[in-house]
C-alpha cells in the first residue's frame, strides 16, 4: 500500500476539514508552513540570530567602505 494514494489523501483532507472547519484551514496551512520552514532551517544549521548578525555586519562594512571613499 502506497502512503500517498489519492483515496487516502482525500479521506485525510475530509477529516481535517471536518475537524478544523473551512475558516481555519488557511491559518492551519500557514502555521504548518512556518513550522516546516523553522524545522528545515534548524536542520540546515541556520539561525535567525546569526542571520541578523550577518546583515548588521554587512551594513557596517558597507558604511565603512563609503566612509573610506569620501
Amino acid at each position: 500500500m502506497k502512503l500517498f494514494e489519492p483515496q487516502v489523501l482525500i479521506i485525510i483532507l475530509v477529516i481535517v476539514l471536518l475537524i478544523f472547519g473551512p475558516k481555519q484551514l488557511p491559518q492551519l496551512g500557514k502555521s504548518l508552513g512556518k513550522t516546516m520552514k523553522s524545522i528545515r532551517d534548524g536542520v540546515e544549521g541556520k539561525d535567525e540570530d546569526a542571520e541578523a548578525g550577518d546583515e548588521a555586519e554587512a551594513k557596517s562594512e558597507k558604511k565603512s567602505e563609503t566612509a573610506s571613499k569620501s
